[in-house]
Protein backbone atom coordinates (compact mmCIF):
# COMPACT_ATOMS: atom_id res chain seq x y z
CA UNK A 1 0.00 0.00 0.00
CA UNK A 2 1.59 3.32 -1.31
CA UNK A 3 -0.31 6.05 1.25
CA UNK A 4 0.13 9.89 -0.45
CA UNK A 5 -0.74 13.28 1.82
CA UNK A 6 -2.66 16.05 0.56
CA UNK A 7 -3.37 19.04 1.65
CA UNK A 8 -6.09 20.92 0.51
CA UNK A 9 -7.98 24.42 1.66
CA UNK A 10 -11.09 24.08 2.66
CA UNK A 11 -14.50 22.07 0.86
CA UNK A 12 -14.68 22.62 -2.54
CA UNK A 13 -14.25 19.80 -5.10
CA UNK A 14 -12.45 17.41 -2.35
CA UNK A 15 -14.61 14.79 -3.50
CA UNK A 16 -12.46 13.96 -6.40
CA UNK A 17 -9.72 12.44 -4.31
CA UNK A 18 -11.70 9.54 -3.60
CA UNK A 19 -13.03 9.30 -6.97
CA UNK A 20 -9.47 9.36 -8.17
CA UNK A 21 -8.17 6.95 -5.92
CA UNK A 22 -10.73 4.41 -7.17
CA UNK A 23 -10.44 5.37 -10.60
CA UNK A 24 -6.38 4.14 -9.91
CA UNK A 25 -7.56 1.15 -9.06
CA UNK A 26 -4.38 0.16 -7.52
CA UNK A 27 -3.04 -0.41 -3.66
CA UNK A 28 -2.90 3.33 -3.47
CA UNK A 29 -4.29 5.40 -0.90
CA UNK A 30 -5.04 9.37 -0.90
CA UNK A 31 -5.09 10.67 2.57
CA UNK A 32 -6.79 13.93 2.90
CA UNK A 33 -5.77 16.48 5.46
CA UNK A 34 -8.06 20.40 5.11
CA UNK A 35 -5.94 23.52 6.15
CA UNK A 36 -7.43 26.73 7.00
CA UNK A 37 -8.43 28.59 3.98
CA UNK A 38 -8.50 31.87 5.89
CA UNK A 39 -10.83 33.96 3.54
CA UNK A 40 -12.24 32.45 0.20
CA UNK A 41 -10.71 34.86 -2.54
CA UNK A 42 -9.09 34.73 -5.29
CA UNK A 43 -7.08 37.53 -4.47
CA UNK A 44 -3.22 38.06 -3.94
CA UNK A 45 -3.20 38.55 -0.34
CA UNK A 46 -5.80 36.58 0.26
CA UNK A 47 -4.06 33.50 -1.47
CA UNK A 48 -0.54 34.08 0.08
CA UNK A 49 -2.15 34.03 3.65
CA UNK A 50 -4.08 30.96 2.68
CA UNK A 51 0.06 29.18 1.61
CA UNK A 52 1.86 30.44 4.51
CA UNK A 53 3.74 27.50 6.03
CA UNK A 54 2.18 28.19 8.88
CA UNK A 55 -0.91 26.98 7.40
CA UNK A 56 0.51 24.12 6.17
CA UNK A 57 2.39 23.00 9.07
CA UNK A 58 -0.82 22.49 10.52
CA UNK A 59 -2.43 19.72 8.62
CA UNK A 60 1.07 17.86 8.11
CA UNK A 61 1.31 16.03 11.65
CA UNK A 62 -1.74 14.45 10.41
CA UNK A 63 -0.45 12.96 7.49
CA UNK A 64 2.65 11.52 9.18
CA UNK A 65 0.47 9.43 11.32
CA UNK A 66 -1.52 8.26 8.69
CA UNK A 67 2.13 7.05 6.97
CA UNK A 68 2.27 9.39 3.81
CA UNK A 69 4.84 8.74 2.07
CA UNK A 70 4.66 12.34 -0.29
CA UNK A 71 2.26 15.30 0.43
CA UNK A 72 1.38 17.89 -2.31
CA UNK A 73 -0.24 21.30 -0.96
CA UNK A 74 -2.91 20.79 -3.41
CA UNK A 75 -3.77 24.40 -4.28
CA UNK A 76 -2.57 25.72 -7.03
CA UNK A 77 -3.27 29.69 -6.60
CA UNK A 78 -1.86 29.79 -3.19
CA UNK A 79 1.64 28.44 -4.10
CA UNK A 80 1.81 30.12 -8.03
CA UNK A 81 1.36 33.88 -6.29
CA UNK A 82 4.29 33.66 -4.37
CA UNK A 83 6.24 33.49 -7.70
CA UNK A 84 8.68 30.58 -9.14
CA UNK A 85 10.89 31.19 -6.31
CA UNK A 86 8.88 32.01 -3.84
CA UNK A 87 7.08 28.62 -4.55
CA UNK A 88 9.92 26.67 -4.46
CA UNK A 89 10.57 27.98 -0.96
CA UNK A 90 7.17 27.09 0.16
CA UNK A 91 7.66 23.32 -1.20
CA UNK A 92 11.32 23.12 0.50
CA UNK A 93 9.97 24.43 3.99
CA UNK A 94 6.92 21.84 3.46
CA UNK A 95 9.47 19.04 3.28
CA UNK A 96 11.23 19.85 5.79
CA UNK A 97 8.09 20.62 8.50
CA UNK A 98 6.87 16.91 7.01
CA UNK A 99 9.70 15.21 6.77
CA UNK A 100 8.76 13.66 3.05
CA UNK A 101 9.01 14.48 -0.12
CA UNK A 102 6.50 17.60 -1.07
CA UNK A 103 5.60 19.54 -3.66
CA UNK A 104 2.40 21.37 -4.93
CA UNK A 105 0.10 21.87 -7.35
CA UNK A 106 1.94 24.77 -9.80
CA UNK A 107 5.03 22.31 -9.61
CA UNK A 108 2.42 19.54 -10.49
CA UNK A 109 1.50 21.35 -13.94
CA UNK A 110 4.86 22.04 -14.69
CA UNK A 111 5.96 18.34 -14.04
CA UNK A 112 2.88 16.89 -15.84
CA UNK A 113 2.85 18.95 -18.56
CA UNK A 114 6.75 18.09 -19.58
CA UNK A 115 5.65 14.67 -18.66
CA UNK A 116 3.36 14.64 -22.00
CA UNK A 117 5.70 16.95 -24.09
CA UNK A 118 3.67 20.07 -23.75
CA UNK A 119 5.75 22.93 -24.69
CA UNK A 120 2.87 25.11 -25.24
CA UNK A 121 0.13 25.39 -23.96
CA UNK A 122 -3.38 26.76 -23.17
CA UNK A 123 -5.27 27.84 -19.90
CA UNK A 124 -8.84 28.15 -18.66
CA UNK A 125 -9.02 29.45 -15.11
CA UNK A 126 -11.75 30.27 -12.79
CA UNK A 127 -9.86 32.81 -11.31
CA UNK A 128 -9.59 37.16 -12.03
CA UNK A 129 -7.91 38.28 -14.77
CA UNK A 130 -4.28 39.38 -12.39
CA UNK A 131 -4.26 36.44 -10.70
CA UNK A 132 -4.53 34.12 -13.94
CA UNK A 133 -2.07 35.96 -15.10
CA UNK A 134 0.16 34.85 -12.39
CA UNK A 135 -0.42 31.19 -13.46
CA UNK A 136 0.58 31.90 -17.33
CA UNK A 137 3.80 33.85 -15.68
CA UNK A 138 4.66 31.05 -13.65
CA UNK A 139 4.26 28.56 -16.76
CA UNK A 140 6.58 30.64 -18.41
CA UNK A 141 9.25 31.04 -15.86
CA UNK A 142 9.06 26.98 -16.22
CA UNK A 143 9.99 27.83 -19.35
CA UNK A 144 6.58 26.67 -20.97
CA UNK A 145 5.17 28.90 -23.76
CA UNK A 146 1.34 29.89 -22.84
CA UNK A 147 -0.59 30.29 -25.54
CA UNK A 148 -3.59 32.44 -24.49
CA UNK A 149 -5.32 32.15 -21.32
CA UNK A 150 -9.25 32.36 -20.92
CA UNK A 151 -9.93 33.71 -16.89
CA UNK A 152 -13.43 33.63 -15.78
CA UNK A 153 -13.37 36.20 -12.89
CA UNK A 154 -14.57 34.02 -9.89
CA UNK A 155 -13.63 34.89 -6.90
CA UNK A 156 -14.48 32.35 -4.09
CA UNK A 157 -13.44 28.76 -4.64
CA UNK A 158 -16.85 28.27 -3.23
CA UNK A 159 -18.07 29.15 -5.90
CA UNK A 160 -16.17 27.25 -8.40
CA UNK A 161 -17.07 24.18 -6.40
CA UNK A 162 -20.80 24.50 -7.37
CA UNK A 163 -19.59 24.24 -11.46
CA UNK A 164 -21.16 21.23 -12.98
CA UNK A 165 -19.90 19.53 -16.60
CA UNK A 166 -21.78 22.00 -18.35
CA UNK A 167 -19.58 24.88 -17.38
CA UNK A 168 -16.56 22.91 -17.03
CA UNK A 169 -16.53 22.30 -20.91
CA UNK A 170 -17.74 25.57 -21.81
CA UNK A 171 -14.80 26.98 -20.17
CA UNK A 172 -12.70 24.30 -21.69
CA UNK A 173 -13.45 24.91 -25.28
CA UNK A 174 -13.32 28.98 -24.65
CA UNK A 175 -9.91 28.70 -23.41
CA UNK A 176 -8.35 25.97 -26.03
CA UNK A 177 -6.16 27.36 -28.86
CA UNK A 178 -5.60 25.30 -31.90
CA UNK A 179 -1.75 25.65 -31.33
CA UNK A 180 -1.76 24.78 -27.84
CA UNK A 181 -0.08 21.03 -27.50
CA UNK A 182 -2.81 20.62 -24.16
CA UNK A 183 -5.27 22.29 -22.27
CA UNK A 184 -4.83 23.44 -18.48
CA UNK A 185 -7.69 23.94 -16.28
CA UNK A 186 -5.74 24.98 -12.84
CA UNK A 187 -8.04 25.17 -9.75
CA UNK A 188 -8.41 22.92 -6.92
CA UNK A 189 -12.03 23.79 -6.42
CA UNK A 190 -12.78 22.57 -9.89
CA UNK A 191 -14.92 19.20 -10.29
CA UNK A 192 -12.83 17.64 -13.42
CA UNK A 193 -12.19 13.64 -12.45
CA UNK A 194 -15.15 12.88 -14.04
CA UNK A 195 -14.94 15.05 -17.04
CA UNK A 196 -11.25 13.95 -18.38
CA UNK A 197 -11.37 12.06 -21.43
CA UNK A 198 -14.52 13.50 -22.44
CA UNK A 199 -12.83 16.71 -22.39
CA UNK A 200 -9.82 15.30 -24.48
CA UNK A 201 -11.75 13.23 -26.94
CA UNK A 202 -13.59 17.14 -27.64
CA UNK A 203 -10.76 18.67 -27.84
CA UNK A 204 -8.33 16.30 -29.57
CA UNK A 205 -5.20 16.93 -26.87
CA UNK A 206 -4.84 15.90 -23.00
CA UNK A 207 -6.16 17.78 -20.71
CA UNK A 208 -4.82 18.64 -17.52
CA UNK A 209 -6.69 19.49 -14.60
CA UNK A 210 -5.54 21.01 -10.62
CA UNK A 211 -6.75 17.82 -8.83
CA UNK A 212 -5.61 15.30 -11.58
CA UNK A 213 -2.08 16.27 -11.50
CA UNK A 214 -1.92 16.82 -7.77
CA UNK A 215 -2.33 13.39 -7.13
CA UNK A 216 -0.25 12.26 -10.28
CA UNK A 217 2.82 14.45 -8.67
CA UNK A 218 2.22 12.76 -5.26
CA UNK A 219 2.74 9.67 -6.87
CA UNK A 220 5.72 11.07 -9.01
CA UNK A 221 7.39 12.00 -5.51
CA UNK A 222 6.58 8.48 -3.92
CA UNK A 223 8.33 6.69 -7.55
CA UNK A 224 5.35 4.95 -8.30
CA UNK A 225 3.85 5.02 -11.59
CA UNK A 226 -0.62 3.85 -12.65
CA UNK A 227 -2.08 3.56 -15.61
CA UNK A 228 -5.26 4.76 -15.19
CA UNK A 229 -6.64 6.01 -18.66
CA UNK A 230 -9.60 7.06 -16.97
CA UNK A 231 -7.77 9.94 -15.97
CA UNK A 232 -6.77 10.97 -18.96
CA UNK A 233 -3.51 10.84 -21.34
CA UNK A 234 -1.13 11.90 -17.95
CA UNK A 235 -2.01 8.43 -16.43
CA UNK A 236 -1.56 6.20 -20.01
CA UNK A 237 1.24 7.91 -21.99
CA UNK A 238 4.73 6.63 -21.73
CA UNK A 239 6.99 9.43 -20.37
CA UNK A 240 8.57 11.72 -22.25
CA UNK A 241 12.57 11.34 -22.21
CA UNK A 242 14.06 14.86 -21.95
CA UNK A 243 17.44 15.65 -24.32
Amino acid sequence: MTALGFLYPGHSAEDDYPRIEQLLGSDIRLDLVHTDIGEDAHRVDALLQMGSAERLAAGVEQLRMAGAESVVWACTSGSFVYGWEGAHEQVRTLARTAGMPASSTSFAFVHAAREIGAGRVAVGATYPDDVAGLFAEFLRAAGIEVAGVRPSGIITAAEVGTWGEEEVFALARAADAPEADALLLPDTALHTAAHIPALEKELGKPVLTANQVTVWEALRLADRRVNAPALGALFTREPIVQA
